[in-house]
């Protein structure tokens, strides 16, 4: 945050201050001269090697510890930390030296300090001295030496509450330079404030749960649907040192707020079950749920009394939202769902009820399509920061993070120098002591600003701090236990208090947003990805039985891919989405119509069968096979060319489906088989096949007709020629009537045993 002027509410007496600085310089002016004896380091000319560090960056000096960070009158400052000769000559009777005062006036003086890297006579603190020193007779070049200073805190010359310079210096002679000079330095800063002050600054620190997505789409076909992990490195953040476990291990002992990405605590609920882990072209089951199990146990103990802030789910980007998603359909309901998911998946798994009304931008940096896109979500407070939120008065003291800015929403806007302090790599011990140190110097320094007018100050340090960074805050948050100029406040309650009539309210344009910023947002195409994907699902859950199995799983991957984690991270991103994608593509195509050849119809109608085969678990229905015939001789119940009936297949099983047909003419019809959904969309891939219409014509079936009247009149004049035949054989035997019952004499062959005679007539 800009300040036009930085001022204290209690400063050392000027005759005192006038002394120190006097001394300061006075004692610093044999130096001086022996510093301008030495050339200065600086960059060699190209095309030739750099020079070895001269001057006072000869040595590198590392304050590792400084303990206690906030010290009080009875207490002993320890300083620790290393030395190393970087120069191309050995040191000779070096000695380091605890340097402390002047009092620092204001934030910008503390910022100015920490600048320099070079002694400057006058401006840096003279030496304690006396006993309070540690000598070496010799540094040699490249060798790094551990040093320890322990100096009571009255000894120090500590006057009036404030922040003061503390330094430690090494001196020595060399070859080339045999006089006593100041060869390195390293500064850090002293809090001064042995008592509590009457009013102090209400300090709200945000404590992030959030991580980048392990969980795919895919999930197993048995009933508790076997989850699949992309990797399993949530797994190493989750066990003791890991990131995630710093992070509750050390946030349930300071006065924070939780701000918890609820797809993390869905990820690691999944991993505490059943759950399989990607691994080449399969899967292998995961191994980690002990450590998932214990890590849920422990932040659900640290949370029960303390403020949880819920992030929509996965933790969606708003920034690339806002400057190229929103004008992509369908992507503010995605953004909408991923917060109407987020209070039910804390409640479910850490059984406390979080706030959800906080939108958090990347690096807290907004603009007006940014607060928009985070409003219509459903938030009242944006988490913005003053490097964004810029002053536009000439305020000699940071005002209270809420802004009201329109519209009933709240920019809470977060402390940019003590947001970013924690950025940089805190694994170096060095660096790690030197941001507690700077973190606790600008609090009080801020305190002393105005100290009649208590103010409200946020802290929102990076978004998924490493274990370093993790520990490193947690000390610095330690310095303030005392509570002597600041005390605690959780975020919902810094969102409601009353605002700065003097603070900015206005939000930047769009083109005061960060070009680094906007350059690793989520490109367009990401969410017309998206929007295909999730039209995609739309048409499949409609014709699923337990669509449920379907949507949950894929809904939560569309939000993943959405996620502020893929921020740097593009070729990662594009992959997540394409394994989303493919993998619903090949779920769809389970459904599917089983190819068929060419079919052969003769007469006027006739059956076409067609086949939907359903290799999913779970049934379909609600789905309607179509045909369409592309010539009028091949009709559908005499209703035209195209019919559909509906389809319900359970899981596992295929269906075949009869079309009725009716054929005018002979020829070929191309017949073209779809699936849709209910409400008309195409399903699937079509399928083409042909049909051969033969047709009986009329004159074929009177050469039938008229062959079987021969036929029939054939056997009339056999039946009437075999009556005859049998009335001639009758007269013939007695000459005048009917053959008597007594007549021996047989009529027929088989009934005597000689050859017929001439003229008889057999049957046969």
């Amino acid at each position: 945050m800009a300040e036009a002027a930085d001022f204290q509410g209690t400063r050392p007496s000027p005759a005192r201050r006038w002394l120190r600085r006097t001394a300061s310089a006075v004692l610093g002016a044999p130096l001086l001269a022996g510093l301008l004896a030495v050339p200065a380091a600086g960059a060699a000319p190209a095309g030739e090697p750099a020079k070895a560090p001269t001057g006072s960056r000869t040595v590198d000096v590392s304050l590792d510890t400084l303990t206690p960070s906030v010290p009080s009158e009875d207490d002993t400052l320890t300083v620790s930390g290393t030395l190393t000769n970087k120069g191309k000559e050995t040191i000779s009777s070096a000695e380091v030296d605890l340097r402390v005062g002047p009092q620092l006036t204001g934030r910008g003086e503390v910022d100015d300090a920490a600048k320099r890297s070079t002694y400057v006579p006058g401006a840096d603190p003279v030496t304690v001295g006396d006993k309070y020193t540690v000598k070496f007779p010799k540094l040699a070049r490249g060798i790094s030496q551990d040093f320890t200073l322990t100096v009571p805190v009255d000894k120090l010359g500590l006057d009036d509450p404030g922040v003061y310079q503390l330094g430690v210096s090494v001196s020595g002679r060399t070859t080339t330079a045999p006089y006593e000079q100041v060869l390195g330095i390293e500064r850090s800063f002293l809090p001064w404030q042995p008592e509590a002050t009457d009013k102090r600054t209400k300090l709200t620190f945000l404590w992030p749960l959030i991580a980048s997505p392990h969980v795919t789409a895919e999930t197993r076909s048995d009933e508790q649907q076997t989850p699949v992990f992309t990797d399993d490195d949530l797994a190493e953040e989750l066990a003791p040192g890991g990131r995630l476990e710093q992070m509750v291990a050390l946030g349930g002992r300071l006065p924070v707020t939780w701000v918890i990405d609820p797809d993390l605590l869905a990820s690691v609920a999944a991993m505490a079950g059943k759950y399989e882990v990607e691994s080449g072209d399969t899967t292998v089951p995961g191994k980690n749920q002990a450590l998932a199990k214990q890590w849920l146990t422990a932040l659900e103990k640290v949370v029960e009394d303390g403020k949880v802030i819920a992030l929509p789910f996965a933790d969606p980007d708003l920034a690339s939202i806002a400057h190229r998603g929103k004008a992509v359909s369908g992507t503010l309901s995605h953004l909408q769902n991923a917060s109407a998911v987020a209070a039910t998946t804390v409640e479910t798994i850490l059984h406390v009820k979080p706030s959800t009304d906080f939108a958090w931008p990347v690096n807290g940096a907004v603009d007006s399509s940014i607060v928009d896109v985070a409003t219509s979500a459903g938030a009242h407070n944006v988490i913005a920061r003053s490097d964004s939120f810029r002053e536009t008065a000439a305020l000699p003291y940071t005002p209270s993070a809420a802004r009201p800015i329109g519209g009933g929403t709240t920019a809470v806007v977060a402390d940019a120098r003590l947001s970013t302090l924690f950025d940089g790599d805190m694994s170096r011990a060095g660096a790690s002591t030197l941001a507690v140190q700077k973190f606790l110097a600008q609090t009080l320094a801020l305190t002393e600003q105005a100290p009649d007018n208590e103010r409200s100050i946020v802290v929102a340090p990076p978004r998924m701090p490493t274990a370093a960074q993790a520990q490193t805050m947690a000390r610095a948050l330690e310095g303030l236990s005392g509570n002597r100029w600041t005390q605690p406040l959780d975020l919902v309650a810094a969102a409601e208090v009353k605002p700065d009539p003097r603070a900015t309210t206005k939000v930047p344009r769009a083109s005061a947003y960060p070009k680094k910023l906007r350059s690793q947002e989520l490109p367009t195409q990401a969410f017309q990805d998206i929007r295909t994907t999730q039209g995609s699902l739309d048409s499949f859950e409609t014709i699923l039985t337990l669509p449920e199995r379907v949507v949950t799983p894929f809904g939560n991957a569309v939000n993943r891919s959405m996620s502020t984690s893929w921020r740097g991270r593009s070729l990662e991103a594009q992959q997540y989405r394409d394994a989303v994608r493919d993998y619903l593509q090949g779920l769809t195509s389970e459904v599917q119509l089983i190819e068929k050849s060419d079919v052969t119809l003769s007469g006027r109608s006739a059956t076409i069968p067609v086949t939907v085969q359903n290799k999913l678990v779970q049934g379909v229905d609600r789905l309607y096979l179509q045909l369409t015939s592309d010539n009028i001789r091949l009709k559908f119940n005499d209703d035209g060319t195209t019919a559909r009936l509906p389809i319900s297949i359970a899981g596992g099983h295929s269906q075949s489906v009869k079309f009725d047909t009716a054929t005018s003419a002979n020829g070929r019809a191309q017949v073209t088989a779809r699936l849709f959904t209910e409400d008309g969309t195409p399903y699937g891939k079509e399928m083409t096949f042909t049909v051969k219409v033969s047709e009986v014509t009329p004159t074929v079936l009177l050469v039938i007709a008229g062959g079987l009247l021969l036929l029939v009149l054939a056997g009339i004049r056999m039946y009437s020629h075999r009556k005859r035949a049998v009335a001639s054989d009758t007269a013939d035997g007695n000459g005048d009537g009917p053959e008597q019952p007594s007549d021996p004499a047989p009529d027929t062959g088989p009934e005597s045993g000689a050859p017929s005679g001439t003229g008889e007539k057999v049957d046969r």
